[in-house]
């Protein structure tokens, strides 16, 4: 077995690294669909590369990759939107229930709210602090221009030019823009609902009650006011190069570090301002709800009252088959190499794989989903889970830790002295204790967060249950183990200890 050492608090243990079959037994597989874990999916294929495990993964959006995958021109696919929501909204996925198929958690990430502002004197701003209800109502057109009252009592009182408001988005259908839709749906339920009014059959498809977009209009009373892009890479671009002015964009966080683009603070639940590190993703992710096929369904975490959480975060999924084990499952590849690779390769994801996400915008998932990276390959080869532990899985919340890049940094108008922790103005009408105010005990006022507003049909949506898990066993837990709890401790224990234990009686015996 090949080994390395590792540090960890203060403890050096071994951790195994995943021995891949030979890379004559291995095929070539190949992936397509979501965009939102693109970065993190370049990660990973240098990683499996370096371990002789073939695969190559095209980032475009989660509809396409939902329905390749179906139409068997892929061998896996990346999604954040359900099959039954696809089918729901237009998007397709009927050639994948026939396939058959099962959710894989990958990562955990966060949509970031770009933008590309310049102040009154012509400085681009980087400070934007908005709340859930103003985003959704910039994104619904019910707030329109960059002066607007509403906009500028979240940034201390400084007000922005009277310029219109140009919106940046994904042409054609996305899984982001489900996400960050159903998002809007729950921030300003009434805006939401008059912008789905005004725009069904403007290229947004007809929308069943509760069915979150997955397009948004590309004619209609508001189109003119959107710049609808190929694909996540080039918004960030565009947004990152100021080549569309006064313009606020929805993208994933990874291309925002990716290309340096200035990322909104978001008030969540607890009325602090956050932005999508990892940390802050971890936390809001701590009321992610699962339902029995791993899917997700987030309207906790929109409203999360933990301080440091981000609200616009979520899980990314690999679309795999699987031969047992889910009421979806319709058999394997067919071929025992593409099993092999793909096992290898989700190993990989499981564990070492995780160790840059936070560095790169996501974060990594928490030790109970990475085991279900393994219960999936289960699934699929009919065998027993790998169990995972401290001591053969490079995953850092197996280890107490989300990995470098995790912390937030401080929040801008805090440090200048302009508002206090819990978004008030530091001086003047409406003050309150200053720069080091507590934060907030609650929901923030004046942020009308519904969490029972239009959503996803949560009846249809995954397989029909509401058999959610409970959330907490979904996230990590800040603290000694990092959520792992006593557990970590137990299983790191025995790493390090049994194999003295069984030596010692081995030399006992021999010495009778």
């Amino acid at each position: 077995m090949i080994r390395r050492l590792a540090a960890l608090g203060g403890v050096t243990v071994l951790l195994s690294l995943v021995i891949t079959p030979g890379a004559a037994a291995l095929t070539r597989i190949t992936g397509s669909g979501s965009s939102y874990v693109g970065p993190a999916m370049n990660d990973w294929q240098n990683g499996a590369t370096s371990r002789g495990i073939p695969v190559n993964y095209s980032a475009t959006n989660s509809p396409a990759g939902v329905n390749q995958y179906g139409d068997r021109t892929v061998d896996f696919g990346g999604t954040e939107a359900e099959v039954s929501s696809l089918i729901a909204a237009g998007g397709g996925g009927l050639s994948a229930q026939t396939r058959g198929y099962q959710y894989v958690p990958d990562v955990a990430g966060a949509v970031a709210v770009m933008y590309n502002v310049k102040d009154q004197g012509g400085k681009r701003v980087d400070y934007l602090h908005l709340t859930r209800e103003v985003i959704g109502r910039i994104f619904t057109r019910d707030i329109t221009r960059w002066n607007d009252q509403a906009i500028t009592a979240t940034n201390g009182g400084k007000p922005l030019p009277d310029q219109p408001i140009t919106l940046v988005g994904r042409t054609g259908q996305s899984g982001t823009t489900a996400l960050f839709y159903d998002f809007i749906a729950h921030a300003a339920p009434d805006a939401y609902s008059r912008f789905v009014s005004r725009n069904v059959g403007n290229g947004m498809g007809n929308l069943p009650a509760g069915v979150r977009p997955i397009q948004l209009p590309g004619q209609g009373p508001d189109a003119e006011w959107y710049r609808l892009l190929a694909d996540s890479d080039q918004i960030a671009k565009s947004v990152a190069s100021g080549s569309i002015p006064f313009s606020i964009a929805y993208d994933e966080f990874a291309y925002a570090q990716l290309y340096k683009v200035p990322a909104a603070w978001v008030r969540n639940g607890a009325g602090q301002y956050t932005q999508p590190y990892a940390e802050n993703i971890a936390a809001a992710l701590k009321h992610a709800e699962l339902r029995p096929d791993l899917s997700q369904k987030l309207d906790k975490v929109y409203s999360n009252t933990d301080p440091k959480s981000y609200p616009i975060s979520a899980y990314s999924y690999v679309m795999m088959p699987c031969t047992s084990g889910r009421d979806t499952c319709r058999g394997g590849y067919g071929d025992q190499g593409k099993t092999d690779t793909i096992t290898a390769f989700l190993e990989h994801v499981a564990c070492d794989g995780q160790v840059n996400m936070a560095r790169i915008g996501y974060s990594p998932l928490p030790p109970n989903l990475s085991q279900e990276i393994m219960n999936s390959n289960a699934r699929l080869t009919g065998k027993p889970a790998k169990q995972l532990n401290p001591g053969n899985c490079g995953n850092p919340t197996f280890h107490g830790s989300l990995g470098a890049g995790a912390a937030s940094p401080p929040d801008p108008l805090v440090t200048a002295g302009i508002i206090t922790p819990n978004g008030k103005p530091a001086s003047g009408p409406g003050a309150t204790a200053g720069p080091s105010a507590a934060p907030s005990a609650g929901p923030a006022s004046g942020d009308k967060t519904s969490t029972t507003a239009a959503g996803p049909d949560e009846e249809s949506a995954g397989g029909g249950s509401k058999n959610w898990r409970e959330a907490a066993p979904a996230a990590y837990d800040e603290g000694g183990f990092g959520g792992f709890g006593g557990w970590a401790a137990l299983v790191l224990f025995v790493a390090i200890v049994a194999p003295l234990v069984v030596r010692g009686v081995i030399r006992k015996v021999r010495g009778t």
